[in-house]
């Protein structure tokens, strides 16, 4: 019996390293392995290899293997290809002032309209700034910046002088013009002082490379857009990954513009956008709250599901780790409306699962404000795994939220991507529906948890208005 067709994807996330290999026949996941990352928000990127050669990259019995990773986390390389200093990762805010200095000087509609997103500490241009003012030292010795999922296609392939990335993640710079699908070094000049060397852009259909054992390498993308490969979305799915992080996303055929900078117009892995709003805090609010009543995320979940609906008004801002979106970058978690008979643990639960599920309408309401479809919300990640948070984002945003199968799905997007490039065709595999949580009819409590987060959060941790 002929063995089958095999290929592979690589998640480089802020965690771990996650290896997926899959039948290239019809996407069945042959087997999955993971090491772990350090914690952190500036870590070398040589414990990103050495995880990525744990979890058992490149394997040999693979034809075709595509790298995906956390986007905009900066890795600033000298001449020699050596780290000049560890990678600045997309939730360290300590650039935050940087990117609010960069709008300043470029003005909000240019950077929307001519780069489709604003400078925010995430972004590795609002990092060079950061680094040029801070550490002109490490700055000076800079030659090269690539992000994760370049680096290590770049180290696979033994670090050829050229190295390459795909559209999707170099729209996530700050330094690439989402409209024409180039590089703006006028704008890396404004950042940084001067110019850098930067990956090709390739199609994502390209091959980066081949390994010296003959595995084909595709051109790799972010984690977002991966994603997106992995689950197949179409327009009018709303793609929410409650992660280390939280996004809300889609994919369309023509890219937007938010007149108020909250959405990213980047680019998709297969030649289409992806909107996006990007923010902190996820599935590691959970995992705090769950800490913090010294139960399991399963107990956690049954008290979420035990308590009134609207928690007896306990609000709970998840924003432990500061906040990107909203602009909140000096904000912490807030546990506000303690009583006598709101204080209980199944209302201190309740609260978490809806100050996550609140945050992620947020998000949806801003890709419905550019005129984005939402006809169904479809739900990935560690957070997924919670039927109460289904169940609250279902009726805060009054629309179908949809789970598959538990999955590992930018790694399977790698996957996609890596048969694509070894074969040209993008395979259709099937992704199948685990639950569908169907919201409940309007009722006057769901309106008034959306709007006791977004004004209590305004209330404390919204910056203060300048004449800037």
């Amino acid at each position: 019996m002929a063995r089958p067709l095999l290929v592979a994807g690589v998640d480089s996330s802020t965690q771990n390293s996650k290896l997926v290999v899959v039948d290239a026949s019809d996407g069945t996941v042959v087997r999955t392995s993971t090491a772990p990352h350090p914690d952190g928000t500036q870590i070398h990127p040589e414990h990103w290899w050495r995880a990525f050669i744990a979890a058992g990259a490149p394997t040999a019995d693979v034809a075709a293997l595509s790298v995906t990773a956390q986007q905009h986390s900066a890795i600033f390389l000298d001449e020699a290809g050596a780290a000049v200093r560890d990678a600045i990762l997309w939730n360290d805010l300590t650039s935050s002032e940087s990117g609010r200095a960069l709008q300043r000087e470029w003005g909000v509609e240019r950077w929307v309209d001519e780069i489709g997103l604003l400078p925010a500490g995430a972004h590795p241009v609002s990092k060079l700034r950061w680094i040029r003012d801070h550490e002109p030292e490490n700055a000076a010795r800079v030659s090269r910046v690539m992000v994760p999922h370049d680096w290590l296609t770049w180290r696979m392939l033994r670090c050829p002088e050229e190295a390459t990335t795909d559209r999707s993640d170099a729209s996530g710079t700050g330094y690439l013009s989402i409209e024409a699908g180039a590089y703006r070094m006028d704008v890396m000049k404004l950042a940084f002082g001067r110019t850098l060397e930067v990956p090709r852009v390739l199609h994502p259909s390209a091959r980066a490379g081949i390994t010296a054992s003959g595995i084909v390498l595709g051109a790799g993308c972010g984690d977002n857009p991966a994603t997106a490969l992995g689950l197949m979305a179409v327009p009018g799915e709303i793609i929410v990954s409650i992660g280390t992080s939280m996004t809300a996303t889609t994919v369309l055929d023509a890219p937007v513009r938010d007149p108020l900078g909250v959405v990213d117009s980047m680019a998709d892995a297969t030649g289409r956008f992806l909107p996006i709003v990007a923010s902190l805090n996820g599935a590691r609010v959970l995992l705090s709250t769950a800490a913090l009543l010294g139960v399991g995320l399963e107990e956690l979940d049954h008290l979420a599901a035990s308590g009134t609906q609207d928690a007896d008004d306990l609000v709970f801002l998840p924003f432990l780790d500061g906040e990107r979106n909203p602009h909140y970058s000096d904000s912490q978690g807030a546990l506000l409306g303690l009583t006598r008979t709101s204080m209980k643990r199944e209302n201190i639960a309740r609260a978490a699962v809806l100050g996550i599920a609140a945050a992620a309408a947020t998000s949806i309401g801003h890709l419905q404000r550019i005129g984005v479809r939402a006809e169904r919300i479809v739900v990935v990640g560690g957070g997924a795994r919670s039927d109460s948070l289904a169940q609250a984002l279902a009726d805060l945003t009054q629309i179908i939220v949809d789970r598959p199968p538990r999955g590992e799905y930018a790694a399977l997007g790698a996957a996609r991507q890596a048969l694509w490039a070894l074969s040209g065709d993008l395979p259709a595999w099937n992704r199948g529906l685990a639950s569908r949580s169907v919201p409940q009819p309007h009722a006057p409590w769901m309106t008034r948890v959306r709007e006791r987060h977004y004004e209590l959060g305004e209330r404390l941790f919204a910056p203060p208005l300048t004449d800037g």
